[in-house]
């Protein structure tokens, strides 16, 4: 079950640490993807990355 997170007396939706642990994970994958070059072969990287850091927040929300 999905619980309010206290921070300094405010609390916190769990969307928000969750959104906040994808970023990480979202650069970390991005950083592999431009060193291995797969970067380059998307059309709208921006897209992309967009898509990509959702997908990752979304596997987060289900599996943690």
């Amino acid at each position: 079950m999905l619980t309010e997170f206290n921070l300094f007396g405010v609390f916190m939706a769990p969307i928000v640490v969750y959104a906040l642990a994808a970023l990480p994970l979202t650069m970390g994958v991005r950083f592999v993807l431009w060193w291995s070059g797969l970067l380059g072969w998307f059309w709208h990287i921006a897209l992309f990355e967009v898509s990509l850091y959702v997908c990752i927040l979304c596997l987060l929300i289900l599996y943690i």
